[in-house]
């Protein structure tokens, strides 16, 4: 059974501790940061590669419907894997 986007969303967003976090995401350094904003119903996420100049940042925001990924100027499967790789950073 295949998980609904917006619960793989929660789980990964879920899985990044609060503030900034160096991980290591295929091999290289990346700095990691969350801010949760407005009790829970707004987090922001971002990424840079340290080391070189790739960034990127989406806002998570939590509705009534479920919650919703709003990327910065980078498609949403870029912020969706390297969520994917960071949580799973903090899972092992």
């Amino acid at each position: 059974m295949t998980e609904e986007p917006d619960r793989e969303l929660d789980a990964l967003i879920g899985a990044i501790p609060e503030g900034w976090t160096r991980v290591q995401i295929a091999g290289q350094g990346w700095g990691i940061t969350r801010t949760t904003r407005a009790g829970g119903r707004t987090i922001s996420f971002d990424a840079e590669h340290l080391g070189n100049n790739e960034y990127l940042g989406a806002n998570v925001w939590n509705t009534s419907e479920g919650s919703v990924l709003r990327p910065c100027e980078v498609p949403e499967e870029k912020v969706m894997q390297i969520l994917r790789d960071a949580a799973a950073t903090f899972e092992a």
